[in-house]
């Protein structure tokens, strides 16, 4: 699509299996890395919180202005969402006492709220439609809150008796009904992409955990600092190494709404 009458070329990439891949690395990483900085150099949630919302607002400025998809951008930006998002729960469910049950609701309902919000306003959530300004900035703040969500999620079922291996299990095994679901049936594609998005946080969340947090917790108590510089890595050699197309994914036509 080219830019023509306010419209942009889309700056999302196409929605492929190496999509799904980098964004679940992106996931830990953003788990690894805001517990990085809140709890390996002790600055806190709320510190944490204001460092990497703000680069989170400065990254979602910068994409919404660019005329074309940046690969390395587009990925700063989803990595800058997860780590904010991390310190965001973490902050809401702990340090102000909401909890994980309230804290997930809430977030629930604002991503809810922004989702209805932008199918009110433009008539679709399809990733097909983000290619203006006044999109983007719809997209990026249900990311925002579809990765503060997952976060809760992920940390509310670990710590509900199943432990960061148990919550992946359940979380990847929801990931497959979702491909299932994408291949065997008529669901909306975009409904699935919605879902699947808002899983692959809590999938990043509690391997990220079962990664770095202490053996009498269930974790493997890796550094914090060497295994997000281990998933920095991973990821930059797939955005190298995996085609990087903006677009959408196969089959979107068959569930814009």
């Amino acid at each position: 699509m080219t830019q023509s009458a306010g419209h942009y070329a889309s700056k999302v990439p196409e929605v492929t299996l190496g999509f799904w891949i980098i964004k679940i690395l992106a996931t830990t990483l953003g788990e690894t890395g805001g517990d990085t900085v809140t709890m390996t150099m002790d600055l806190g949630y709320l510190t944490g919180t204001a460092i990497f919302l703000a680069a989170l607002v400065v990254l979602v400025v910068i994409q919404i202005a660019a005329k074309k998809f940046h690969p390395f951008l587009y990925w700063s930006t989803i990595v800058a969402s997860t780590t904010a998002g991390t310190t965001m729960a973490d902050f809401a469910t702990r340090s102000l006492g909401i909890g994980y049950t309230g804290g997930s609701l809430i977030l629930f309902v604002c991503l809810m709220a922004v989702l209805g919000l932008w199918y009110w306003s433009l008539g679709s959530i399809s990733v097909a439609t983000v290619n203006t300004p006044k999109v983007e900035a719809f997209y990026w703040g249900a990311i925002t809150f579809s990765q503060t969500l997952g976060t809760a999620l992920g940390d509310w079922i670990a710590d509900a008796g199943l432990g960061y291996g148990g919550g992946a299990l359940v979380f990847g095994a929801g990931l497959a009904v979702l491909a299932a679901a994408y291949f065997w049936t008529n669901v909306s594609r975009v409904l699935l992409f919605w879902a699947a998005f808002i899983l692959t946080r809590p999938l990043g969340a509690t391997v990220g955990d079962f990664l770095d947090k202490p053996l009498e917790h269930g974790g493997l108590a890796l550094s914090r600092p060497i295994a997000s510089a281990v998933i920095a890595v991973l990821m930059i050699m797939l955005v190298l190494v995996l085609p990087q197309r903006a677009g959408t994914h196969p089959g979107e036509s068959r569930g814009v709404a």
